[in-house]
This record gives structure tokens, C-alpha cells and sequence, in this order.
């Protein structure tokens, strides 16, 4: 949690950078991850920037029990 009280998860690609390479090795890890359809993840900001911010279908209560493990790390 950052000093604005927000919540970052900090991910790694191989990917190049080119022709959305990396976002959708970055779609394609999360929803390996969390066990969920790529269909289910898109992009909302941060096309050519290292911040992103998703959106990943699903109930909330249920992502966020899928992703604790990531924040405990």
C-alpha cells in the first residue's frame, strides 16, 4: 500500500514492450494466476505506461481472496 492508501501489484513480463506484447503477456499471466478467462481481463489505462489499471471480471470478494497470496509475499 502506497502513502495514498492504494494497493499496487508489481508484475513481471518477459514481453517486449512492441505492439502490446507485454499487455497481453501481462492479461495472460493474471489470469493464469487467478484462474480466470483472458476474456475477462482488459486493459482501462496505462496502454504504453508501466502503470496499468484492470479490470477483472469476477466478484470481488473472490478476487481479492485469489490475489492475498500475491500481497504476502
Amino acid at each position: 500500500m502506497n502513502a495514498a492508501g492504494e494497493t499496487h501489484l508489481k508484475v513481471r513480463v518477459a514481453a517486449a514492450p512492441e505492439k502490446g506484447k507485454a499487455n497481453k503477456a501481462l492479461i495472460a499471466l493474471l489470469a493464469k494466476s487467478l484462474k480466470t478467462a483472458k476474456s475477462g481481463i482488459s486493459l482501462i489505462s496505462g496502454d504504453t505506461s508501466r502503470q496499468k489499471i484492470l479490470r477483472i471480471d469476477g466478484d470481488p470478494e473472490d478476487l481479492i481472496k485469489r490475489l492475498e497470496p500475491f500481497f504476502k509475499q
